[in-house]
């Protein structure tokens, strides 16, 4: 009878076999974990149609928009973030970003909510507005959007006070250069200058105070167009994404917080997260002038550069350096 020997098992396979089983395993986890957050996800009708609305253009059109509703915030959170009690709707931070089909750098372009524009139903009036009006809303405000600019909008997504502050939390804070020391007991800050991790409540602070520049909303749009970049540039980051410990507090934040059009899903998100850590161009709509009307300070577009900068972005092709605001 011959003798049995033992044979260990080749090192290359048995690691291949581990390596695979792994493999196997993240596969299941990413597919399943993008059903999850695709249904966990909030959708809201924000896109129509309706008679002259501007045909589909090149590129990806979002419109980002921050509300300052408080919806999840305990008494408690409020206080401590500084929020106030407000009630109704409004829009805090409005951006339009295009994501271009040639491969140029995205362009990731502010709205200041003072815009002086035409509001259907409303005559005109500051853009944010749209959202506040009774019988507005993200339809309103997307078809707003779209009529000033001539650009056909192909997804909406909306963020609260909240929501802010538990996405920032989630990726552990975001590291963000302050231009100057910020002192604000309204907005619940006191920053040095130079570069420092914000959390999220710093970070809600951060974007909204006026406390700094000449005309306090234009300094508010750099730093909301800094910070948006920081977060979802942070987010779609290896380190996040690979990590379980903040991947999936992120989906779990975000899906909880973040209302998109009914258009939107998880894949179109995780394509916005990509775009923003393309390092876009970051500006702002052109100003022609900062007039008062009917009592309140408004703010006017350089109407011929705004439309080359829209014409530009319509086309699928950068904006020219002198169309860019400041």
């Amino acid at each position: 009878m011959p003798s049995m020997t033992w044979r260990p098992k080749r090192p290359g396979r048995l690691i291949a076999r581990i390596l695979i089983g792994l493999l196997v395993v993240l596969l299941v986890l990413a597919v399943g974990g993008y059903f999850v957050i695709n249904s966990r996800l909030t959708r809201i009708e924000a896109l129509t149609d309706y008679d002259g609305r501007p045909a589909d253009t090149p590129g990806t059109n979002w419109l980002l928009v921050g509300s300052d509703s408080r919806a999840g915030l305990t008494k408690a959170q409020r206080r401590k973030l500084a929020t106030g009690s407000s009630v109704g709707r409004r829009t805090d931070t409005m951006m339009l970003l295009h994501i271009p089909d040639t491969g140029d750098r995205p362009t990731l372009v502010s709205l200041p909510r003072d815009s002086y524009v035409p509001i259907d139903g409303h005559g005109s009036g500051k853009l944010n507005a749209a959202y506040a009006y009774q019988d507005g809303g993200p339809k309103l405000l997307a078809k707003t959007v779209e009529k000033v600019t001539g650009l056909r909008i192909d997804h909406y997504m909306e963020i609260g006070f909240g929501g802010f502050v538990g996405i920032v939390d989630a990726i552990g804070g975001v590291e963000i250069n302050v231009k100057q020391a910020i002192k604000d007991p309204k907005a619940g800050i006191d920053l040095k200058k130079g570069l420092q991790t914000m959390d999220g409540g710093t970070a809600l602070g951060y974007v909204r105070t006026r406390a700094t520049g000449a005309i306090p909303d234009f300094d508010r749009t750099q730093r909301q167009r800094q910070f948006f970049s920081a977060v979802v540039k942070k987010a779609a980051s290896p380190g996040v994404l690979i990590n379980p410990f903040r991947s999936i507090p992120l989906a779990l934040s975000a899906t909880d917080s973040v209302a998109v059009g009914e258009e939107s899903g998880a894949f179109n998100l995780l394509s916005l997260g990509l775009a923003m850590g393309d390092n876009p161009v970051t500006t702002v709509v052109p100003v022609g002038s900062l007039p008062t009307i009917n009592g309140e300070a408004v703010v006017k577009w350089d109407t011929a550069k705004a439309l080359r900068m829209f014409d530009a972005l319509a086309e699928d092709r950068p904006v020219p350096k002198d169309a860019l605001g400041k």
